[in-house]
């Protein structure tokens, strides 16, 4: 696959699909995003609003479609729904399929990329995970407070050329990229911040990550409910350095009064990745014999705090 002649289909117009969708669009990539309450405004305006450090500015050509029929096959489709629309999975993704298709997936949690390699196989399927924080802000709009970086690989395999062939069209992009040879344990990794601070942020009531890592207390729940995910990993074989751990409490800070994606789902009201984020990650650790006691406590109060899907 040729970085510079890839055509990407984007599902799912959050603030992680507008992102990726804008940078790669500005890069030269073709970008066909599939959009439903942000359709009119990306139609008209063709672009998407990205406000960082560097200001704000419109990033394109965006083509967006109403329907993934329209949409068509591509070369790489990339699936940022949120784990909570997994019932309509295959009908969004689906219709961008080809012979050679490759299916990235910017999910959160555990349980994604075998969802997908279930559904359409697991040879196609390639996972990211994206270390920043953003939030759309509003219709083809989003906000970067950390640009972070973007780890790629593959399920149940090492990398090989076709995932550095995707990482390249990110690197193209301006972004950083890392490829890694072994998923499950970088998402695992990713645990380590999502599982405490997005918990917290919603069981404390709704606030911000500068006011967790500002309150002892919050902050020592969050460093154990980090040990609890560093145990878990190790019984699969990962190793997650104390270091890892203790760089969370550096990097956070700086971001200022943040909301993480699960408290923004929260406080719109709408569904909150608690399975993928919470509750797989405790099941697979159950299965493995580790005891995460913080961590039950915690998945407890975001099940009463946070109804599921409909139809679940």
């Amino acid at each position: 696959m040729a970085a510079s002649s890839s055509r990407v289909g984007i599902v799912g117009a959050g603030a992680v699909g507008l992102y990726y969708g804008a940078r790669l669009a500005a890069a030269g990539t073709e970008v066909r995003l599939l959009a439903r309450g942000d359709l009119p405004i990306l139609r008209s305006r063709g672009s998407i609003l990205l406000q960082d450090a560097a200001g704000t500015r419109a990033l394109g050509p965006i083509a967006a479609f109403a329907t993934s029929g329209e949409v068509g096959p591509v070369d790489v489709a990339l699936v940022a729904l949120k784990t909570t629309s997994a019932a309509q999975t295959r009908e969004l993704v689906a219709p961008l399929l080809g012979p050679g298709t490759a299916i990235l997936t910017l999910q959160n949690g555990l349980g994604a990329d075998e969802y997908l390699g279930q559904l359409f196989g697991a040879g196609r399927v390639l996972g990211g995970l994206v270390f920043m924080s953003i939030n759309r802000t509003g219709p083809g709009e989003i906000r970067c407070f950390h640009p972070g970086f973007l780890a790629l690989g593959e399920l149940g395999r090492r990398a090989d050329g076709r995932t550095r062939a995707i990482g390249d069209l990110f690197t193209r992009a301006g972004m950083r990229v890392e490829v890694v040879d072994n998923l499950d344990e970088a998402r695992w990794r990713k645990l380590v911040w999502n599982i405490p601070f997005n918990g917290i942020a919603i069981a404390g009531g709704g606030i911000t990550t500068d006011r967790i890592c500002g309150d002892s207390l919050r902050a020592e729940l969050a460093r154990i409910l980090m040990v609890e995910v560093q145990q878990a990993a190790a019984a699969f074989g990962h190793v997650i350095p104390d270091a890892f751990l203790d760089r969370q409490f550096e990097v956070t800070p700086p971001m200022g009064a943040y909301q993480p994606s699960s408290l923004v789902d929260f406080l719109a009201g709408r569904p909150v990745e608690v399975e993928a984020i919470w509750g797989e990650p405790l099941r697979r650790a159950r299965a493995a014999g580790v005891r995460m006691p913080a961590l039950e406590s915690l998945y407890g109060r975001l099940v009463a705090l946070c109804p599921p899907p409909p139809g679940t």
